[in-house]
């Protein structure tokens, strides 16, 4: 098993990033580095990049609304090249309100997009001559307005023909979809414990359909990383993440992360985080958040406990653990768990 972190830019980006990249001492396999409708991931992906010398550089998530295929794959090859062949390219659909609010795109075909510019990134980064027409046209044809385009391929050499691709995906059909063609996945708000019973048929059902040259799916997942005999308590600070998601991420009938929460079983829970976060009671929606919740999406606690939970993570299947060290000493947090792994 392998250890992460997304990086928390919420303040100085380049702070952030030289924090991350002191932890590469300490045993940091991987940074995951999110965008949403903040500053665009791969600018701060290659500021990292000239940083650490061994870790590992993700993408959590680029949308595959805003950007072509095409760019998506350069910006992939450029961060490997860069990198020296560190890139880890996370892909999603994100969520209506951000690609129809932000992007001004109409949020449609999700699964086909994905589907479609992961094989074209595949192609891309082989070198191949692409004239490809589906929800994307490579070159634009003359009944759509195209004059002078012709297939191209990518102009420089790539450093890796095969640049790990991670796919964000919660719903059935998207889990089915990344266990069938990604090379990682990238879950939210994920409870190992209740994993299997939300995601094992779709899961069963995309590796039925899987190249097996392509290896098992990595999975990367984890929570807030807190170890001390009074760190339980820290839990609590997951809170505000999960009553955000799964109370104000989409309208009612359109939240994803409302829709897992009912899958785990929270489904009254659920309604009323939602209603109180819709309704502008943000701090009455976290305290609706179940206890559980909270203690199953962290590893926060004595240390018997947490290396309990990181066995947990990995018996249901994680392959690289996803942690948010809190406290003055995050090196000292990333050794201990580098060392159980």
């Amino acid at each position: 098993m392998e250890l992460s972190l997304p990086l928390n830019y919420a303040g100085d980006p380049r702070e952030a990033c030289d924090q991350v990249a002191a932890l590469e001492s300490a045993g940091l396999d991987a940074v995951w580095v999110a965008e949403a409708y903040g500053f665009d991931s791969p600018t701060l992906m290659g500021y990292l990049a000239a940083r650490p010398e061994r870790m590992k550089i993700g993408a959590a998530i680029l949308n595959v609304y805003s950007r072509t295929p095409a760019l998506i794959a350069q910006t992939g090859a450029g961060l490997d090249a860069i990198s020296g062949g560190r890139a880890l390219l996370g892909l999603g659909a994100s969520g209506p309100q951000v690609v129809e609010g932000w992007h001004g795109k109409a949020y449609d075909k999700p699964l086909g997009r994905t589907r479609e510019t992961v094989e074209l990134c595949r192609r891309i980064w082989r070198r191949e001559v692409i004239d490809h027409h589906g929800i994307t046209d490579m070159p634009l044809p003359k009944e759509k307005g195209g004059r002078l385009g012709k297939p191209l391929k990518i102009l420089t050499r790539p450093v890796r023909e095969e640049i790990p691709l991670y796919i964000a995906s919660l719903g059935p059909a998207n889990v089915r979809l990344t266990a069938e063609i990604a090379d990682g996945w990238l879950p939210t708000l994920y409870l190992p414990e209740k994993a299997q019973q939300v995601w094992g048929t779709a899961l069963a059902e995309g590796a039925a359909e899987r190249d097996p040259a392509r290896g098992p799916l990595q999975t990367v997942a984890g929570g807030l990383l807190a170890i001390g005999d009074d760190a339980a308590a820290l839990r609590d600070l997951a809170r505000p993440q999960i009553a955000l998601y799964v109370g104000g991420m989409g309208a009612k009938g359109k939240n994803f992360y409302n829709d897992l929460a009912v899958a785990y079983g929270y489904e009254k829970e659920a309604a009323l985080i939602q209603e109180l976060y819709l309704s502008g009671k943000k701090k009455e929606a976290e305290a609706a958040v179940p206890d559980e919740f909270c203690e199953l999406m962290s590893l926060c606690g004595p240390e018997g406990y947490v290396r309990d939970r990181v066995e947990a993570f990995r018996e249901s299947g994680v392959t690289m653990l996803n942690v948010i060290p809190v406290g003055p000493d995050p090196a000292r947090l990333i050794s201990t768990v580098k060392n159980w792994l």
